[in-house]
């Protein structure tokens, strides 16, 4: 079991299953990266740098690639509701996992 076990447990099964669906992708594009708890949530380091955090909530799940990140995104990210560096995926809509691994593998080609 994984460090993020704790925090995906704690939802009901549905949202489970779609903070699962996102540490397996961010896993499979960043298979050796460190998986770590920062600022409470689950995170992925590389470098021994934050990569991209994700988290679920009550009513979504999100994903935390960063300001660029957003910012690049953006015309792609208006179904979304977002903050600087936030996404929202809301619970009762499809996880978008293709833009996700999109957002992720630019998110790594900015680290380096």
């Amino acid at each position: 079991m994984n460090v993020f076990a704790a925090h995906i447990e704690a939802f009901p099964k549905p949202v489970q299953q779609r903070l699962n669906s996102i540490d397996k992708l961010i896993h499979k594009l960043m298979p050796k990266a460190e998986r770590a708890i920062s600022y409470g949530i689950p995170t992925f380091k590389q470098g021994g740098k934050n990569a991209v955090h994700f988290a679920g909530f009550k009513n979504h799940v999100s994903l935390f690639p960063g300001a660029a990140a957003t910012a690049h995104f953006a015309p792609r990210l208006k179904a979304y509701k977002t903050s600087r560096g936030t996404i929202q995926f809301q619970n009762d809509e499809e996880l978008p996992l293709g833009l996700i691994e999109e957002i992720v593998r630019w998110r790594l080609a900015q680290m380096g």
